[in-house]
């Protein structure tokens, strides 16, 4: 028989490499909290607490600064387990876990203050996250310049602009603020602001249907002080928006926290069929056909949407440009199967499901949020038709 420990390693997919992450005892921890957060909105401190003590923040470390170096397939399982958790927890994570990623693969940053951030990171954690999005440009993927502008000053740069969407806002350490500057021509890239300095001031904006604790709040900067050197990738604009690489991350990364939370969804509804005994039928849910089969159809969806994302990351591990192309279209599948898995939860349970003593109704607002991220569906299904129509177009 196999142990209910190997049981739940199977299932977060926890390989020998992750197993002294306490991947789930984390999880179960972020789980014991994750509806209050959600009630309440608040910043989930004692959740990232709990991510730092874990040694998740830093696990994609490089290396060369005395970290781990996991890398994307790792971080998939690390994010899955923490999006099971808690989601709002397992996003803000996210982006500080990237960040790290970034600098081991295309180092940006001034490595001094680079290394003073890891530094800091073995006392408490350390949040660092890129703001990018504004009220007029939206997300930089579609193109555009940013409104938010570095003046030259003495001594280095004063920022100005407004971002919008910037998740853990509050309890971020670093904001690595896309702007450009007022050269001509002008230069685009990070500008480096560590919280507390002058002239930031954060709008608790974040009145959103899921991922509530998440706090993506908008963040002003009004003649920030930027020393000189602290930027990242300042350069002129040019075609093209970022590391391939970095976005295949960001696209299997963030949807490995969407089948986390399909995987809490699964859960519950498991559960439910197990205890609930209608007086007409005298035995469970579970017992019936109808249940099984619909039970069945929902983890064939999640293991292979589960196996497609961990298998491209894998490949883009180990350098394959195929798969880095490719993980938009892998993103585009794994999320619908995971929304998908969660609204057939909800109508196999009827008014339950959607009752908010229960987590499944949180379940399916937090799991619709996966549709946001870039790539976004529209934009993933054009680059893949153009390139499937290229085919044919120039072989006549």
């Amino acid at each position: 028989m196999i142990s209910r420990s190997a049981r739940v390693r199977r299932w977060l997919a926890v390989s020998d490499r992750l197993a002294g992450y306490r991947l789930p005892d984390v999880s179960a921890a972020l789980a014991k909290q994750a509806g209050e957060h959600d009630r309440s909105a608040v910043f989930p401190a004692a959740g990232l607490a709990e991510v730092h003590a874990a040694g998740l923040l830093t696990a994609t470390v490089g290396p060369r600064y005395g970290g781990p170096g996991a890398g994307l397939a790792d971080t998939v399982t690390i994010l899955r387990a923490l999006g099971r958790g808690d989601p709002s927890v397992a996003l803000i994570s996210a982006m500080t876990m990237f960040t790290h990623a970034l600098q081991a693969i295309e180092p940006s940053w001034p490595d001094a203050l680079y290394r003073e951030a890891v530094a800091e990171s073995a006392q408490r954690p350390v949040l660092i996250n890129t703001l990018r999005v504004e009220p007029e440009l939206g997300t930089p993927a579609r193109g555009g310049l940013p409104a938010t502008t570095a003046r030259r000053v003495d001594g280095g740069w004063s920022l100005t602009g407004r971002k919008i969407f910037s998740t853990g806002a509050e309890g971020l350490t670093w904001m690595n603020v896309f702007a450009r500057t007022e050269d001509e021509p002008a230069r685009v890239g990070g500008f480096l602001v560590r919280a507390g300095s002058p002239g930031v001031s954060i709008e608790r904006t974040w009145d959103h249907l899921g991922l509530r604790a998440s706090r993506s709040d908008d963040v002003t900067f009004t003649d920030t002080p930027v020393p000189d050197g602290a930027t990242t990738g300042l350069a002129e604009p040019a075609p093209g928006q970022g590391s391939p690489v970095i976005t295949a991350w960001n696209a299997l990364g963030l949807t490995a926290l969407y089948l986390g939370v399909a995987d809490a969804a699964r859960d519950w509804l498991l559960r439910f069929l197990a205890e609930r005994t209608p007086a007409s039928l005298g035995r469970p849910l579970a017992t019936l056909p109808r249940f099984q089969t619909a039970a069945g159809e929902i983890d064939a969806a999640l293991i292979s949407a589960g196996t497609l994302i961990s298998a491209t990351a894998a490949r883009v591990d180990a350098g394959d440009q195929d798969a880095v192309a490719r993980a938009g279209v892998a993103k585009l599948t794994a999320t619908r199967a995971a929304i998908n898995a969660v609204q057939d939860a909800v109508a196999l349970t009827g008014n339950p499901g959607l009752t908010r003593r229960n987590p499944l109704e949180r379940h399916l607002r937090d799991v619709l949020c996966a549709r946001v991220h870039t790539p976004q569906d529209d934009s993933t299904l054009a680059a893949t038709g153009r390139a499937a129509l290229a085919t044919v177009t120039d072989a006549l």
